[in-house]
């Protein structure tokens, strides 16, 4: 029997996913979860062979949960299932140790077809997503320029930004200046938003 954790916010797709995999002859969902905090330690208590993970989780990015429980039970399959098709998404969910990437509307066949294949060791990506990341060019950004969209997409003021990176208010107004510059933004949040699709943050 595949052992699955399940670690979704909303709970009509909860409902419906531990439905789908519960009835599955191969499956058994050992844990449905609400939120992303006890998501690690019930996958090492369950011993998860998989874990279906939604990308935005309340109390815990899904992504950073799902490198976390990598880093702690890398035996486990990580599947991702997403409500948007960012190239920049599907950059990080590689990074952080996910085996699959699908969108929450897949067929339920297809759901069920990915779970077994990732507990199988193998990866299963959303189609269109791969060719769009394919497609996304690398970041023209400097290391010191993404420190600094980072933080602004944190929130941070330039003057925090100034403070944190320990430069002055005016240079950070000029990195800023720049990126809106080279990747062709209209504004700073602009900038922010294209960088995160990319996946450059």
């Amino acid at each position: 029997m595949i052992r699955i954790l399940i670690v979704e916010n909303t709970n009509l797709v909860r409902g419906g996913l531990v439905a789908l995999l519960d009835g599955q002859p191969d499956m058994s969902v050992g844990a449905a979860l609400e939120s992303a905090d006890k998501a690690v330690p019930t996958a090492l208590e369950m011993d998860a062979d998989v874990a279906l993970i939604g990308a935005g989780l309340a109390g815990g990015d899904g992504l950073a949960v799902a490198g976390e429980l990598h880093d702690e039970l890398p035996s486990c399959g990580i599947l991702i299932m997403a409500g948007r098709r960012r190239p920049g998404d599907l950059r990080r969910a590689v990074a952080a140790g996910v085996m699959g990437y699908l969108l929450i509307d897949a067929p339920p066949e297809d759901l069920a077809h990915a779970v077994r294949r990732v507990a199988q060791g193998e990866r299963v990506i959303d189609a269109e997503l791969a060719f769009a990341a394919l497609q996304t060019a690398d970041s023209p950004l400097t290391e010191r320029e993404l420190d600094v969209l980072r933080l602004a997409a944190q929130g941070a003021s330039s003057a925090e930004i100034a403070n944190h990176l320990f430069l002055s208010v005016r240079t950070v107004r000029n990195h800023m200046s720049r990126i809106i510059g080279k990747i062709g933004a209209r504004n700073r949040v602009d900038a922010i938003r294209i960088a995160d699709d990319a996946g450059w943050l």
